[in-house]
């Protein structure tokens, strides 16, 4: 591939075949970013420089050489779709350009994405990021009950959406949010650990409750692979 959509390798495989990153950083400034070590810029200045790269033209090109149609491309890994406080018209022009060219968009946002909903159809999916950590934790993020209502308003669109439990930060508050109110809002469920950062979860006994639940419910859900390691290494 030649151009800004490439495939994902590793870790990042499991959430789809196919990404694209919009902006050169993020001001969500959450403690457990994994990107700026990924791109190797200092966590300060990737949280501060948040800016549109330049792929527009060079997306018009790929998708003018390679065929995507019918192909989900997920919007963002080293970034998030929707930067709270600036501008995203880059992210509209970005669907434009992909449905335009017949592919389908996975987002998923700590923003707030409502205001391209009109681009997306049945064949796209909407998700959010809750890791149940606290505001302090994830400072530049909309709150949780913001994207909560935008996976909603996604939904009466008739836009697919999908929640994104990882990394979980605290386990009893996404098992609660499992348990009481994901059927009615999430058509599927990603649930992965804490990587690379100390944690006191016992992760093997987490996942089982959160499966246990998912099964409960009846939701279509995906335990990471790092996650399904622990579980099995206590099983």
């Amino acid at each position: 591939m030649s151009g800004p959509i490439y495939e994902p390798r590793g870790a990042a495989k499991e959430y789809g075949d196919y990404a694209l990153n919009i902006y050169t950083g993020c001001p969500h400034e959450c403690w457990y970013c994994f990107a700026p070590g990924v791109l190797h810029k200092v966590r300060e200045e990737f949280h501060r420089h948040v800016e549109p790269r330049s792929i527009l033209i060079p997306l018009e090109r790929q998708l003018a050489k390679e065929d995507f149609r019918g192909k989900t491309v997920h919007l963002c890994f080293t970034c998030d779709p929707y930067p709270t406080g600036y501008d995203t018209t880059p992210t509209r022009e970005v669907i434009k350009l992909l449905k335009g060219a017949g592919a389908n968009v996975q987002i998923l946002t700590k923003g707030d994405g409502s205001r391209d909903f009109d681009l997306l159809d049945g064949e796209d999916w909407y998700g959010i990021t809750l890791t149940g950590a606290k505001m302090e934790q994830e400072p530049g993020a909309e709150n949780s009950f913001t994207r909560w209502y935008s996976l909603l308003d996604a939904r009466k669109h008739g836009i697919k959406t999908w929640i994104s439990f990882e990394p979980v930060i605290d386990a009893e508050r996404v098992l609660a949010w499992l348990g009481g109110t994901v059927a009615p809002a999430a058509d599927r469920v990603k649930i992965g650990k804490l990587n690379y950062h100390p944690s006191d979860i016992n992760w093997a006994e987490f996942g089982r409750r959160a499966e246990a639940l998912c099964q409960e419910l009846g939701l279509d859900y995906t335990i990471k692979e790092s996650l399904r390691r622990e579980m099995e290494r206590e099983a």
